[in-house]
């Protein structure tokens, strides 16, 4: 067995959990933050682009989540379980199975975005000026949704092996190139035209594009835990399945937090352009708690899913109460200090009066719940691992109708504030269900060998570490 494996297998849960989280933490901080710092250049523009970005950045997140957080997960899932059965060949086969997914979902998405991307933002509340800015965004970052999400897929082939620190390090790199080409792009530098907001799109293409490039020269190097052919395999559906029977019940899960806001943004619509751009910026905060728990539930999900794979299935119920309580804690620090200061959050973007009033009402609102968005998304990427995505599914969904229906009703009754005290609510039933699911052991109540492979007996044969 592979050291990076034995360590998911019988390390202590919280330093393992913390010695591969920390450093994926702040590098996927920093990977939200990119998208902050270009908002902060389109900001520059105007107010129309300002909410350009605010209607297009619902889109590009559900597209980063579903490529590494759903369909990424989905291959993390896989490889980590097969590791940890011991069925290593079978590893190496999901690889390429991953990179077919990642192309095929590429090419819907780009077409998606150019047949539906008008109809959708007009829907969100873009009007004019911000819907045409939109589009020209919108148009030229999905051309790259190819690259997106086979950046992506490999990064989470090589977190499935344990190795979080490789994806973390190429982020952290090519967020030191892609901070000073954006603006660069936008705004125009030397031999650079100036592009205005499509610069910042093409700088994003551009990352992915490089990041994509080096993950794949990793992998087929040989250098790491998996040694794929060099060469695409006839592909099979078992392995297909392996992926998408997590990745597609996760995409669903996806769907449900950016349906939620794109809900809220359309809701925010009615009332104007700058409340959209106000609500969306306030939202934007929201979006970075993602990847924040991604960095966390990486580590989390590959941790289970190998403890699983090897039938320790205590110590991997402990690593994801372990890591729900640890994210928890660090995303209801963030909501608290969000609520009590919230023009340091959104004066960054902009000081138009509406747009900073909206914003602070939301964020003094729905902040003090991040915490249950926190463990209970953490909880998701742990049932990920675990190979059991119906009710973190159900919790998606239950947000969706707390946030939407009830959101509608809420406007018309009381107010934006009535919205955003709904929109709250609907964080607790996302974290409460995900949290009651998980103690009633649902995990285990079904088993097969796909899901939970016994090739290493039971944790009670072996100690376990805490």
């Amino acid at each position: 067995m592979d050291a990076r494996t034995r360590a998911l297998l019988e390390g202590s849960i919280v330093p393992t959990i913390l010695r591969m989280a920390l450093p994926n933490v702040v590098v996927m901080t920093v990977q939200a933050t990119i998208g902050l710092i270009e908002t902060y250049f389109v900001a520059q523009l105007g107010l129309d682009a300002l909410a350009a970005m605010a209607l297009v950045f619902p889109v590009l997140m559900l597209v980063q989540m579903l490529s590494a957080g759903a369909v990424g997960g989905g291959i993390l899932s896989a490889i980590s379980r097969a590791l940890g059965g011991g069925r290593r060949d079978d590893a190496n086969t999901l690889v390429w199975h991953a990179v077919a997914i990642a192309i095929g979902l590429g090419v819907l998405t780009t077409l998606a975005a150019l047949l539906g991307g008008e109809k959708l933002y007009a829907l969100m509340g873009g009007r004019d000026a911000s819907l045409a800015a939109a589009l020209a965004y919108s148009h030229w970052v999905f051309v790259g949704a190819i690259p997106i999400w086979l950046f992506n897929s490999l990064a989470a082939v090589i977190r499935g092996t344990g190795n979080i620190y490789f994806p973390a390090l190429i982020t952290a790199l090519g967020a030191l190139i892609l901070i000073p080409l954006s603006p660069a792009l936008i705004f125009g530098f030397g031999p650079l035209p100036q592009l205005g907001i499509v610069g910042g799109a093409l700088a994003i293409v551009i990352y992915y594009v490089i990041g994509s490039a080096v993950f794949a020269a990793y992998i087929w190097s040989g250098r790491g835990v998996l040694k794929p052919s060099a060469f695409p395999q006839r592909l099979r559906w078992a392995p297909t399945r392996e992926i998408l029977r997590i990745g597609a019940v996760s995409s669903l899960v996806s769907i449900s937090t950016n349906v939620s806001i794109a809900t809220a943004t359309g809701l925010a619509g009615l009332i104007g352009p700058a409340a959209v751009a106000g609500y969306g910026t306030g939202a934007r905060l929201e979006y970075l708690l993602v990847p924040v728990v991604f960095g966390l539930g990486a580590p989390v999900a590959a941790m289970v899913g190998t403890a699983i794979g090897a039938g320790q299935r205590a110590r991997a119920t402990r690593a994801a109460w372990t890591g729900a309580i640890i994210a928890g804690v660090l995303t209801e620090t963030i909501g608290i200090l969000a609520a009590l200061f919230p023009q340091a959050w959104l004066t960054l973007f902009g000081a138009e009066p509406t747009m900073l009033e909206v914003g602070s009402h939301y964020l003094r609102i729905v902040g003090p719940f991040y915490g249950f968005f926190g463990a209970g998304l953490a909880l998701y990427f742990a049932s990920q691992g675990a190979g059991r995505m119906g009710w973190p599914l159900i919790a998606g969904t239950l947000r969706v109708l707390v946030a939407a229906f009830g959101g509608w009703i809420a406007i018309r009754l009381g107010g934006i504030t009535a919205l955003f005290v709904m929109l709250g609510i609907a964080m607790v039933v996302f974290g409460g269900v995900n949290a009651v699911a998980v103690a009633s052991g649902v995990w285990f109540k079904r088993s097969s060998n796909s899901d939970v492979p016994s090739v290493r007996g039971s944790e009670a044969a072996k100690p376990e570490p805490a």
